[in-house]
């Protein structure tokens, strides 16, 4: 029975019945939940499932922030067999009925009112759907429709049908095996509409406990779950993780909240997208920035010293440097001893710069009791890499998709490099194929696309998986990750260019939100679109007494050009001539999700991009110093109007 997600977690309340499984904070309080009290929650809401006629296959929808009822409704389905599917919580109506759909769900949990008011909204093009079970009933009162009722009665249809079958909820987790479906997770949709990876307890479990295997987690650890839980990468660790190892999962109060609480708890493993720790790098540089002289010397100082650190450990030296080997051995003798001197000398540095400087910083990010971090769902900037490990964070890379179970390579501790990925996990095969493309074999690969064989047949082949990225392994077996196969261009020269590093480094700048780089395919040189940080470029121009007034006017100002420029000039320094950035402009807006420039899990969705803003590309390669755009606007009333936006174009030195 251990074999299962549900499974796992029966074992674990008889294990450790009072041990804490899910903790929440609610009104500034963190309410406990034990691992006893976690599966009678499961039971209650299983059998009230079944009360309502769901049954094996059926399909169970989740949407809304991270919650323990999240969880709960998901091992409950698991237990009846029924296949929860995870949706995010920022899709617009549109998305949500393409997804329910696709998968024609049958039930809802929907986490408020804003999440019930989408479904409502587009229940007419989802005649299966016959129940919406909310469980925040702030605003809720007086609604009226059918089969719409809360999570808590749900519970108590549970409790009562319990009561008449007491073994009911037994004989149906008997019912269900390892190899049966345990999650429908959607992929990213970086390149097409999201599919539906059909995920069994198998799968999600032999990654686990490869995961477990290469980095211990247990019992008394502390993690905090506030990526959205439709995420393969929060599924993997706040879910499968969580009930192989039982460490206890955090959930935080609100959004606005999830540093100040990350910091209450104090994990002791964190797992992020680039995004994120890009956005805690910007946080960082700004807070710098805004502060006095003095600590702005102490901070950049630290951060040499830091750098320096960091650079030695990733070459495999010591901080103070390697011996010089000289031709005699006296020699040998007297530069150990300057260089052990030095060694000394640098270590003292870096004490000093970790008390005064790091400790502070990891303590306002919340990453003071932090073990390991890790970054996964796409590339990170070695810039944003080194920063993580020059403060003293052990920020590791790990590489693998929504397919696989979430990851199938991941950097070992004292073994971490910030161009690869790592090496394989145990009992995963990763090869290169003759073009390039990386493949996967492993226990925890998926079965397939839902009620998608022609993808699935596209994607498996003889049992490899084909992720659709480039890369190469290095002597050691490190895997290096180029980019997507499709987005790995060829220059005029001939020079093969992956726009994905290129953007990663521009994005390392506090004042760029996002970067998108072309080049290749024809085009005479590399160029890029950029989207500032309206709330960092913001306080720039606040500190420098430039006045604005939206985000297009602010990403007009030539103070902010300049800005961006010399950033740009920068990048150009650490690139090939060829790769190097000749022209580029800054966005009237923000790339956005729901305007399917970026997935939900902030992806750039390239091929879109290059269709939307087709107009603006082909100005970019050509010579002229600017182009005017139309934008389309919705007022309340529902009126629309066009306005014209003229967007100047900056030329870089050759």
């Amino acid at each position: 029975m251990t074999d299962t997600l549900p499974g796992l977690l029966v074992r674990r309340a008889a294990d450790d019945p009072e041990g804490v499984a899910l903790r929440e904070k609610e009104f500034g309080i963190w309410q406990e939940t034990t691992w006893a009290g976690f599966l009678g929650r499961v039971r209650s809401f299983a059998l009230g499932l079944v009360e309502l006629g769901v049954r094996k296959g059926d399909r169970i929808a989740i949407i809304g922030d991270n919650r323990p009822e999240w969880v709960i409704a998901e091992l409950a389905a698991q237990t009846l067999g029924a296949l929860p599917l995870g949706l995010y919580q920022d899709s617009i109506s549109a998305e949500l009925a393409r997804m329910l759909e696709a998968a024609e769900a049958r039930l809802i949990v929907a986490e408020d009112q804003e999440q019930v008011d989408k479904v409502l909204e587009v229940r007419d093009r989802v005649p299966g759907l016959e129940h919406v079970v909310y469980y925040d009933p702030r605003g809720m009162y007086g609604y009226e429709a059918a089969g719409l009722m809360a999570f808590e009665e749900v519970e108590g249809l549970g409790d009562t049908f319990g009561d008449r079958f007491p073994y009911e909820f037994d004989r149906r987790l008997m019912g269900i095996g390892p190899e049966d479906v345990a999650l429908l997770c959607t992929t990213s949709g970086t390149t097409s509409v999201p599919k539906l990876a059909m995920l069994s307890h198998a799968n999600l479990l032999a990654m686990a406990e490869q995961m477990v295997e290469v980095d211990p987690m247990g019992p008394g650890d502390e993690f905090v779950s506030f990526l959205p839980l439709a995420w393969i990468g929060e599924q993997m660790v706040g879910v499968a993780s969580a009930m192989l190892a039982g460490f206890t999962v955090n959930f935080p109060e609100e959004t606005a909240t999830v540093r100040a609480d990350i910091r209450e708890i104090g994990p002791a493993f964190m797992m992020s997208p680039p995004r994120i720790w890009e956005n805690m790098v910007s946080d960082v540089q700004v807070m710098a920035e805004d502060a006095t002289r003095f600590k702005r010397w102490m901070y950049r100082w630290a951060m040499s010293e830091g750098m320096r650190a960091a650079d030695a450990r990733f070459e495999g030296g010591r901080e103070g440097g390697r011996p010089d080997r000289d031709a005699s051995s006296g020699g040998r003798r007297a530069s150990g001893t300057r260089n052990g001197r030095a060694g000394l000398a640098a270590r003292i540095r870096h004490r000093l710069a970790d008390w005064t400087v790091f400790q502070p910083i990891r303590d306002q990010l919340g990453l003071s009791r932090i073990r390991r971090a890790y970054t996964g769902g796409a590339a990170l900037g070695p810039d944003v890499f080194r920063f993580f490990h020059a403060i003293g964070v052990n920020l590791k890379q790990l590489y693998g998709q929504t397919e696989v179970s979430g990851i199938s390579v991941v950097h070992r501790d004292g073994d971490i490099r910030f161009h690869t990925v790592g090496r394989p996990f145990p009992g995963t095969e990763i090869r290169i194929s003759d073009e390039g493309e990386i493949l996967c074999r492993s226990p925890a690969v998926f079965s397939g696309y839902f009620r998608n064989p022609e993808a699935t047949a596209e994607t498996l082949v003889d049992g490899w998986l084909h992720s659709g990225d480039a890369g190469y392994f290095e002597d050691d077996g490190h895997l290096v990750v180029i980019d997507r196969l499709a987005d790995v261009m060829k220059l005029p020269d001939g020079t093969a260019f992956s726009p994905q590093f290129v953007e990663n480094k521009l994005k390392f700048s506090p004042y760029v939100r996002e970067a998108v780089v072309f080049g290749g395919g024809g085009a005479p040189f590399v160029t890029t679109m950029i989207a500032i940080d309206m709330e960092n470029a913001g306080q720039w121009a606040e500190r420098h007494r430039i006045p604005y007034t939206t985000f297009t006017d602010l990403a007009r100002r030539p103070e902010v050009y300049g800005l961006v420029r010399d950033h740009v000039a920068g990048v150009n320094r650490d690139l090939p001539a060829a790769a190097r950035i000749r022209r580029f402009l800054l966005l009237h807006k923000e790339l956005h999700a729901d305007d399917a420039e970026l997935t939900r899990t902030r992806k750039v969705r390239r091929r879109h991009i290059a269709d939307r803003f087709g107009d603006i590309i082909a100005a970019l390669q050509g010579d002229g110093d600017s182009v005017t755009v139309s934008t389309e606007i919705t007022y309340q009333d529902g009126r629309t109007a066009k306005v014209a936006h003229e967007l100047r174009i900056e030329t870089m030195d050759a």
